[in-house]
């Protein structure tokens, strides 16, 4: 005879609950304020940082007729280039661009490759009296340049180094390697040291991890320290009106001087023209690594 299994008793499952749709929060009259006072804050600090900008780019296409008798802040009632020919046949402005490239590009490259390779050793690699060096290179930061000018002139003029490039840019990547270098270090805190510890058991030496691990993982930073110093030195001035003395040399904050004639008289429109040409570059290139440059600061300022 065959043993009949009796059948299991069908499990029920309860249905699913009808999830209720989710409200959206109410915002509270206090945060509806709140919100209310800081967008307009916000709109108020882009207008006042915006509007001298627009401002100038206007009056470099006004006639020097319209902005000497109308009003100056007004839309131009007759546009023109004039200016911006005037402003290259007036002064060296191309040269002066250059000059300014020269200095701004070998600044950036040497206080990006100290700053480096001097945070590498005090965070990654690590010695004695670590923390003292690097206590040293913060105390850089509030060093004022202007104690450096005239020992800096003297030492120059013994080696041949005055009225060269590089008597401007030797101070200006020392001045900035203390902020470079607290950045850089920072940063280097996040990198996992397993990472290295990794590496090292695969046979790789401290050149090799710089170059493999630490150097990739800093792009963003590089890029953060290229932007911040590249502001200050593309408008440096007095470096360069202390250690150029000839006019081959000038950069653009010592080239605008030619603008000024004789008894005073100053070409305002071309000279904002010139400007105009100076200033957009900059502003270029800050726009399209914005993102690269705050993400930079977030990991390497936060922490350190």
């Amino acid at each position: 005879m065959t043993a009949t299994l009796p059948a299991r008793p069908t499990e029920h499952v309860a249905p699913p609950a009808a999830q209720a749709p989710k409200r959206k929060p109410r915002h509270t009259p206090r945060v509806r304020v709140q919100r209310t006072i800081l967008t307009v804050t916000v709109v108020a600090i882009v207008l006042v940082q915006v509007y001298p900008l627009v401002w100038l780019l206007l009056t470099s296409f006004r006639t020097a007729a319209d902005f000497a008798g109308g009003n100056p802040f007004a839309l131009p009632s007759e546009w023109t280039l004039d200016n911006y020919a005037r402003a290259f046949s007036t002064g060296n402005l191309g040269l002066n661009i250059v000059n300014s490239l020269i200095v701004t590009l070998g600044s950036s490259a040497l206080i990006v490759i100290a700053g480096m390779m001097a945070a590498y050793a005090l965070q990654v690699l690590g010695f004695r009296f670590s923390g003292l060096v690097r206590g040293l290179f913060l105390l850089g930061i509030i060093v004022p340049v202007q104690i450096a000018l005239v020992p800096l002139f003297i030492d120059y003029s013994q080696v041949g180094l005055l009225d060269t490039h590089l008597s401007m840019i030797i101070p200006l990547a020392a001045f900035a390697l203390p902020m470079a270098v607290y950045l850089f270090s920072s940063f280097y805190e996040y990198i996992p040291r397993e990472m290295y510890e990794a590496a090292s058991l695969d046979g790789a030496g401290p050149y090799r991890i710089f170059g493999q691990i630490t150097f990739p993982l800093s792009v963003n930073t590089i890029i953060t320290v290229v932007l911040v110093n590249s502001i200050f030195i593309w408008n440096d001035f007095i470096f360069a009106n202390t250690f150029v003395l000839s006019d081959g040399l000038k950069t653009i904050p010592l080239g605008l001087q030619n603008y000024i004639g004789a008894m005073g008289n100053t070409d305002w429109t071309a000279t904002f023209a010139a400007v105009c040409v100076t200033v957009t570059p900059l502003l270029l290139v800050f726009l399209v690594l914005n993102k690269a440059m705050i993400s930079g600061l977030e990991s390497g300022a936060t922490k350190g």
